[in-house]
Parts: structure tokens; sequence; C-alpha cells
């Protein structure tokens, strides 16, 4: 009888140690056939989601936020912030890769999606499938742009992502003039979004996240199209991971980017976090903090700002100009020529109304700026 006891306790120890072993699934649960990755093999330096809860803390604000459930908000950003636009893009093994200018910079922008909100304003939510830049594309003969996939896009396993019913608003988008896609701080030439709902006019949608060979690669824009906009030849970078969180760098031919392998944690939550009504009174309250630390530059901010709206809408005049010059060499007969003069002159009074609009746009959130900072000047006097 002992010796069955023996082995009967054998046998509960083994199948209780059994349970522990952990088994990688994919995003529906399956498990992932050995050898078979989504992204990058990572080997045995694995976390759950309670990391990114406890690396970001220091940087921003949890919040419970249905029906995202704990989403993240970034604290003390410069003028301007939006998703993806303080740092720079680099063509990588993986696509067009977003090297961010952050320190925390290597989780928001290459794992999760991002959303908006009138209270809260950008939002992270978290995910745990890596990508090179989670964003979909727009191009055109003058600009380049990107958007911050929504909580909606759901990234499918061997597919990419599920169609998603989902209207980008204009504001979500961050259009450069396409000569600029290469530097190494677009933030310096990122156009304000008063002149996006221009700017779609001028693009078309552009194919973005895709699956090959096993791994999410964006396609993004075209090579050929960013050497002839940009003027240069695009270096294909090798993807490396430093093996330790930090800011993104470029050494040599190589980009050094965490991005340890992340597990589902039904579990996990932040260690501090707020409503979305403590959210509400709060964060705006931070923002306007923020603005007051850099309202020294305040003016120089806003003054760029108008120098590169200027500039692109002159630009575009210019293409119209250019187009119609072009028409009006294939135009067989005088009168062809004059209706396309015509044409001409109805399109540039109708995009001079919009520019207006822009500029008026524009001045009244720079004013809206400029109280912030006024107001939080008296709130620290009192």
């Amino acid at each position: 009888m002992k010796k069955y006891a023996w082995i009967a306790g054998f046998i509960v120890l083994a199948l209780s140690a059994a349970c522990l072993i952990y088994v990688p699934n994919d995003e529906n649960g399956r498990p992932v056939p050995r050898g078979q990755t989504y992204g990058r093999d990572y080997g045995s330096r694995g976390q759950d989601v309670e990391y990114f809860y406890e690396y970001l803390s220091p940087y921003g604000t949890w919040v419970y936020n249905p029906p995202y459930g704990y989403v993240w908000v970034p604290r003390h950003m410069q003028y301007g912030w939006r998703p993806y636009t303080f740092g720079r893009w680099v063509w990588t093994d993986y696509g067009w890769t977003w090297v961010s200018s952050f320190e925390w910079g290597w989780v928001p922008f290459h794992y999760g999606r991002w959303g908006w909100d009138r209270e809260l304003g950008w939002f992270w939510v978290p995910d745990t499938v890596w990508g090179p830049a989670w964003v979909t594309w727009r191009a055109g003969d003058i600009y380049m742009g990107w958007a911050p996939l929504p909580p909606e896009a759901e990234f499918i396993p061997g597919m990419g992502i599920r169609s998603f019913d989902f209207d980008f608003p204009p504001q979500y988008w961050v259009f450069i003039n396409a000569r600029y896609f290469m530097v190494d701080r677009v933030d310096r030439y990122v156009l304000p979004y008063e002149r996006n709902y221009t700017i779609i006019d001028f693009t078309m949608v552009h194919a973005g996240i895709r699956v090959r060979g096993g791994r999410v690669f964006d396609e993004g824009i075209d090579l050929e199209r960013v050497r002839r906009f940009t003027r240069q030849e695009v270096t294909r970078f090798e993807l490396r991971d430093p093996n330790r969180p930090g800011p993104s760098r470029i050494e040599g031919g190589s980009v050094f980017l965490h991005n340890p392998s992340i597990s589902k944690n039904q579990l996990a939550k932040p260690k501090t976090s707020l409503s979305r009504d403590e959210a509400g009174e709060r964060i705006p309250m931070e923002e306007i903090e923020d603005a007051t630390a850099g309202g020294t530059s305040l003016r120089d901010d806003q003054e760029r700002e108008k120098r590169l709206v200027e500039e692109s809408q002159e630009i575009e005049i210019n293409e119209i100009q250019r187009k119609v010059e072009d028409d009006k060499k294939l135009a067989r007969t005088l009168e062809d020529k004059e209706k396309v003069e015509e044409e001409y002159k109805a399109k540039v009074t109708a995009l001079r109304k919009k520019h207006e609009t822009e500029r008026s746009e524009l001045d009244r959130r720079h004013k809206e700026e400029e109280d912030k900072v006024k107001r939080s000047k008296i709130r620290k006097k009192d």
C-alpha cells in the first residue's frame, strides 16, 4: 500500500508541476507551433503586460477607461506632441520602423494602439504583439503622412490587421513635406493639424501592416517614392535588442530597440490609477502645467507653426499652377486653354478660402494656449 501511495503522490506532484509549465499562445489563445513566431523570437526573456504597467508609471498616468480597461496617458509632453511625432523613420528588416526620441518610446509605439478622447487627450491601450510601427499611411505629390492605428484595429496572427470600421478623424494624421521624411527629427517639420483637412485631399491611403515570414512588417511608403522625394538613398538597418529598457538609438548599421516578448495577464493592473472622472479633472490641469514649463519658448513654437503653414500653403498653390501649365500645353485650341485657366482660377479661389480658415483656426488655438499659460501663472501665485 505504501508503494502505491508513493506512486500516487509522485503522479500528483508531476501533474502539479505540469500545470506550471508555460505554453506560448497566439493572440487567439491557441498554442504557437514550435519554431513559429509572430514578430521576433525572444527565447526565455518573456514578460507579461504587468511589465508595461510598472515601467510606464513614472512617465504618465494610468486611467481605467471603459471599454478599453487600463489606458496610459503620457505626462510632460513637448509642444505639439502627438503619437509618432518626436523621433524618426528608418527602414529595417521589419519595414518602416519608428525610432522614438523618448526613453519610454520602445513601449507604446511598438505595442498596443492609441486612442483620442476630448477629456484625456491621447491615450495608449496596451497589447502584447510587437510591431515596427502601428500606423496607417497617406502620401501624395507634396506630402507624406501617417496616423496611429486605433484600439479597434486588431492584429490577427498570420493574417495582419483585421478589417475594422473606423473613419480616421483629421487630427489623427501627422503630415510633413515629403522631402523631410527621413530627417533625424520629424517633429521640427510636422504641420499643425489645422492643415490636415486640406492635405488629406492632396494624398491617398497607402498599404501598411503586413505579415512577412511570420513577422509583422510595415510596408508604408514605397521606397522609390521616398528616394525620389528626399533625394537620398534609403539605408537598411538591422534591428537589434539591447536586452534592457531605455531610449532607442542608431549605431552604425543597427537600430537598438528593446522589444521583449510580452504575454497577456488578465489579472494584472497598475499599482496606482485614476478613474475616468478623476483623470478628467486632473489631466487638463497637468497640461496647463506643461504649457507653463515651456512658456519661454511657446511663442517660438507658435511662430514655427505659422511659418510651416505659410510655406506649405504656398507650395500647394504653386503645385496647382504647375499642373495648369502642363494641361495648357496639352490643350489643342485657344478655347481649351481658356477653359483650363478658368478651372485653375476656381481651384485657387477655393483653396485660398481653405487656407484662410486654417490660419484663423491656428490663431484661435494659439490664443487659447497663451491663455492657459496666463491662468497657470495666476494659479501658482495664488
